[in-house]
């Protein structure tokens, strides 16, 4: 059975329609990514999966299912005093064992007693993953985590998503703008504009006429460059010649 599963969702925002007729499933261990372009329903959909939106459909739920959440940008003051470990233990304590593991599997060892306010974007994505590792979710939600980290700091950000789904088994669902660092990690994208315009593995969706309507000229380049890859990596072992973040540890 898949870990959530959504048939025939509609969501109505005021007058506006963010879904139509939409079906989506997730299952153990999988990673999926949707893309879409601004104002396509992406958070939209993740809210809708997290219960948070009323919809119109159905929505099914694995028994016990547990969620972790990394949202796409969280602010805290900047003369707050709050260091990483305090800030893992809100808003209910949370044993320090439990946090350090959690730091460890978002590979920020050692950050426990830094101040949230002086991490840089990367280490502070990076404890907001910890802090939805807290629970050991079976199925982990980001929304665009990467938004206002470069290239590279979005890249490490993925490949570590990939070692927490190796290591805990957990299924991943990212939404992405970023199709050439993710793509190689997701089993399945969904590409989403207010309805699915087209699914399936990543080599399909990156040929799909429907996707490049969307993306157009944006995404040419990185799309080559994926495709490159394949062409003489079959599994997208790395080679010299490959940018570190276009293929898959």
């Amino acid at each position: 059975m898949s870990l959530i599963k959504a048939e025939n969702i509609s969501v109505h925002l005021g007058h506006h329609q963010a879904l139509d007729h939409v079906d989506f499933s997730i299952d153990r261990g999988e990673i999926v990514t949707v893309v879409g372009p601004n104002g396509s329903g992406k958070t939209t959909l993740l809210r809708a999966l997290l219960g948070a939106v009323a919809v119109q459909g159905k929505i099914t739920r694995a028994d016990g299912l547990r969620i972790g959440y990394v949202p796409q940008a969280l602010s805290i003051g900047a003369n707050l005093p709050l260091t990483v470990l305090r800030f893992l233990s809100l808003p209910k304590r949370r044993p320090k064992a439990k946090a350090l593991a959690a730091l460890d599997k978002a590979g920020v060892t050692g950050l426990g007693n830094r101040q949230m306010s002086e991490l840089s974007g990367g280490q502070f994505q990076r404890v907001l993953l910890a802090r939805a590792l807290l629970d050991s979710p079976d199925l982990l939600i980001l929304d665009e985590p990467t938004t206002g980290l470069d290239q590279p700091g979005s890249a490490d950000f993925y490949r570590q998503i990939e070692v927490v789904r190796r290591d805990t088994g957990c299924a991943v669902l990212m939404v992405s703008h970023e199709l050439h660092v993710v793509m190689s990690a997701s089993d399945r994208v969904i590409c989403l504009n207010g309805h699915v315009c087209c699914h399936g593995t990543p080599e399909v969706v990156a040929s799909a006429p429907e996707y490049r309507a969307l993306f157009g000229k944006g995404t040419n380049g990185a799309l080559a460059l994926y495709r490159h890859d394949h062409d003489h990596h079959h599994h997208g072992e790395a080679s010299d010649h490959d940018h570190p973040h276009e293929a898959a540890e």
